[in-house]
């Protein structure tokens, strides 16, 4: 029975949180964590209709979550207070997976690296070139979107990479992107730009570690497949 002054979803919505505080999100639909966060944006309404049309609208969980605000506002139901929850749960995300990478050494722990830049790049659909830069002692010190491209390049040049290098004072640099498409198998573009990349970090004492392509649930690895090391040994071929 709905209390006084209660809104008609109020005991669907104590359910859901008494759910998630005894078990997590086992057994939840995507629908309903979405209402779930909706909620914590408003205060006084039933979100279960909202979710399930943001949910329509951007197919899937990871596509609400990564929706301009304007889109969410569009959705009949969620305005700018309404879709609170769902830009602050993805924000805290990205600095939770951010902040695990930080003072580590992703060489080596290369599940979090990749679990990081999964999560903050997989649903673009643009391409988006990330790089993280590493000390000395190949600890991260600091991550950063560098460029966002079109749906099939991005907007990369060597010399704004190393300043940006310099910049944050790093010995050593990983770099990675989407392929929105899905596959991640590299461009023959993006073998030039990593090859540019790798010579102009040599020119600099700059140690290139890895170019990462983020695909669907997969990725492509040029240092696992020797690329990174053959690239460095053409610049030095090129000296002679």
């Amino acid at each position: 029975m709905v209390k006084k002054n209660e809104h008609k979803g109020a005991g669907h919505r104590r359910r859901l949180r008494d759910r998630f505080l005894e078990s997590g999100l086992d057994g939840f639909h995507d629908y309903e964590v979405i209402e779930l966060l909706l909620t914590l944006g408003t205060p006084r309404k039933d979100c279960k209709d909202a979710a399930k049309a943001a949910l329509k609208k951007f197919k899937s969980l990871q596509g609400v979550l990564e929706a301009p605000r304007h889109e969410l506002c569009g959705v009949v139901g969620i305005g700018p207070k309404n879709s609170l929850g769902l830009q602050l749960i993805k924000a805290v995300s990205d600095r939770f997976l951010e902040k695990k990478l930080i003072d580590k050494n992703p060489v080596n722990n290369s599940k979090e690296l990749f679990d990081f830049l999964y999560h903050t790049i997989r649903d673009k659909s643009r391409e988006y070139f990330k790089i993280i830069f590493l000390d000395s002692k190949n600890r991260v010190i600091s991550t950063e979107t560098h460029s966002e491209g079109t749906l099939t390049a991005s907007s990369v040049y060597p010399r704004e990479v190393v300043q940006a290098a310099i910049r944050h004072r790093a010995a050593a640099l990983i770099f990675a992107h989407n392929h929105p498409s899905g596959d991640p198998k590299p461009s023959a573009e993006d073998i030039a730009i990593t090859r540019q990349l790798v010579f102009a970090g040599k020119v600099m004492g700059i140690a290139i570690h890895e170019h990462i392509i983020i695909g669907d649930n997969c990725y492509y690895s040029f240092a696992d497949h020797g690329q990174i090391a053959q690239m460095a040994r053409d610049y030095h071929a090129n000296l002679k």
